[in-house]
């Protein structure tokens, strides 16, 4: 994965330890930030304590404009700015790490993901006995994207599921709830995003998959072409067979009781 400087920018933060963390990776997307942070703040008002961790992939628009302004007047929110743009993965990771809470939501930038359905997500997390172990991913029944696209990622997620067996029908959408101990513990390398599930599966967990709403892309273009989707993780997919296949899981015993 590329090296990028990283940059957080001090800000207010919420009172008490968020349970939450939202993280959302954005490159020039300054005119999608404000309407997906109302939202996010709308979907999750009245629930646990949550922040809101943006990471700047190096952007040249005015996205680091509008989080500075948003960020004075919303505790909540939270920057992290690559001074290069490094890609998705890795503003995810940042992200990751620079969240607060035990408990991770991610969803895109663009403003496609409904921050809606995340409370349905986040409740299917919390009422499983596993939630360490357990990825809940988002399912985009009806895409909003362009023909070529949608062609790509069925093919993508076709060929995913047939050699890495993640039982995952839609790896490509950005809305997703695991736990941050568990995000940490995977290898992360460039596009690795599209391969949560099988990283899960690999460290013995498990994905559940959940039908959500897919919006059309209000402002800005996409940074990631037809080709980029279907050819450029070619490589990859063959790096996550080969970790699959290299994989163990240790039985660990719990602490001997202690004498009497």
């Amino acid at each position: 994965m590329a090296v990028a400087h990283i940059h957080e920018r001090p800000s207010a933060v919420t009172p008490e330890a968020p349970a939450l963390s939202v993280v959302v990776p954005v490159r020039d997307e300054a005119d999608n930030i404000e309407p997906l942070v109302t939202e996010i703040r709308a979907a999750l008002a009245g629930r646990e304590p949550f922040e809101i961790v943006y990471v700047d992939d190096g952007s040249t628009d005015a996205t680091a404009a509008v989080l500075r302004r948003l960020g004075a007047d919303i505790p909540a929110l939270r920057t992290v700015r690559h001074r290069a743009g490094c890609g998705q993965s890795a503003a995810i990771a940042s992200g990751v790490k620079a969240a607060r809470a035990p408990l991770v939501v991610t969803l895109d930038g663009d403003g496609q993901n409904d921050p809606a359905d995340i409370p349905r997500l986040l409740d299917l997390h919390a009422g499983d006995a596993d939630g360490d172990r357990l990825l809940v991913t988002g399912l985009r029944a009806k895409r909003r994207d362009s023909l070529g696209k949608r062609l790509a990622s069925r093919i993508a997620n076709r060929v995913r599921a047939r050699l890495l067996g993640d039982d995952t029908p839609d790896t490509g959408c950005g809305l997703k709830v695991f736990t941050r101990a568990a995000f940490l513990d995977m290898p992360r390398f460039d596009h690795m995003h599209r391969f949560l599930p099988a990283l899960m599966v690999r460290a013995g967990g498990r994905v559940v998959s959940v039908p959500v709403n897919h919006r059309p892309r209000a402002g800005g273009r996409s940074k990631y072409g037809v080709f980029d989707r279907l050819w450029v993780g070619i490589v990859d997919l063959l790096g996550v067979m080969w970790l699959k296949r290299r994989a163990t899981l240790p039985d660990v015993e719990p602490d001997a009781e202690p004498d009497q």
